[in-house]
């Protein structure tokens, strides 16, 4: 795979992978917000560079799940504005380069998803794994990086909710039974409560399921856990908020529960990032 560190030499020559009428990296909505959380969804759009073509899928496969994450972006259009915070979402499709895995693991620029090969993705050689990783990975995360940070030195901590969603079924096995799932590593502060919250709702919420976040995951570790801030990973199913009702019904259960999260956790006075939590 190659070195895909930000601070690895390149080789020389690589072109940009964007061009004049590519959208730009990330979409910022309620870039002002001065609530209690700053949110990110990795995988919030559908978008190809027009030098990558259609990665010779048609576009009916490119929206499914394997190109992004249905209703996510609707999700955290409802909880910017539920909870004042601040959204970076993700302009690019995921199977250009999934901006949730660290750059060389195996499914960073997957060649195959869910049963379907990746054209497009086959056979790249480093030269063009780093031109995705120069042209969109890192430019998406520094601008959370930039985004977060101001949040903090501006005096307005916040604590961070990685929004995704997830496919009922995967790889052709049985349905998934969760309603939602909260991930977690090493810091359990905010998402115990929430899956306590949501489950007394009566809803069926998975603790590390249908994916663990002990193993896999980059952006909340990176831009949040490996500072000691406080952060959580939240994943809904994707039938529950395909439609603009299903993503507004789950934005304001989880706009409660992250906020009962927070009580809970004696997290809601947040004063600077090396308090002791």
């Amino acid at each position: 795979m190659g070195n895909m560190d930000a601070a690895a030499p390149r080789p020389v020559g690589i072109p940009p992978l964007l061009r004049p009428g590519d959208p730009p990296v990330a979409e910022i909505v309620n870039p002002g917000g001065k609530g209690p959380f700053f949110l990110l969804v990795c995988h919030a759009g559908q978008a190809i560079p027009a030098s990558l073509g259609t990665l010779g899928l048609d576009g009916a496969r490119r929206a499914t799940h394997i190109g992004w994450d249905i209703g996510a972006a609707e999700i955290a259009r409802g909880l910017a504005a539920r909870l004042d915070g601040p959204a970076v979402l993700a302009t690019y499709s995921r199977l250009v380069i999934d901006l949730n895995r660290l750059p060389g693991a195996f499914d960073s620029i997957p060649e195959e998803s869910d049963g379907t090969m990746i054209p497009g993705n086959r056979n790249l050689d480093e030269a063009a794994r780093i031109q995705r990783v120069d042209s969109l990975f890192w430019p998406y995360h520094n601008q959370v990086a930039g985004a977060f940070a101001a949040r903090w030195n501006n005096g307005h901590p916040a604590a961070l909710a990685a929004i995704h969603t997830f496919t009922p079924c995967l790889n052709g096995a049985s349905p998934r039974p969760w309603d939602a799932g909260i991930l977690w590593n090493r810091d359990g502060r905010l998402a115990v409560p929430m899956i306590r919250h949501l489950q007394a709702l009566g809803l069926r919420v998975g603790d590390n399921e249908p994916y663990s976040g002990r193993n896999g995951g980059f952006s909340a570790e990176y831009h949040a856990g490996d500072a000691g801030l406080p952060h959580v990973t939240i994943e809904v199913r994707q039938d529950l908020v395909a439609s603009p009702a299903g993503a507004g019904r789950w934005a304001g259960l989880l706009a409660d529960a992250l906020m009962a999260a927070l009580r809970a956790a004696a997290l809601d006075r947040l004063t600077s990032p090396s308090c002791d939590f």
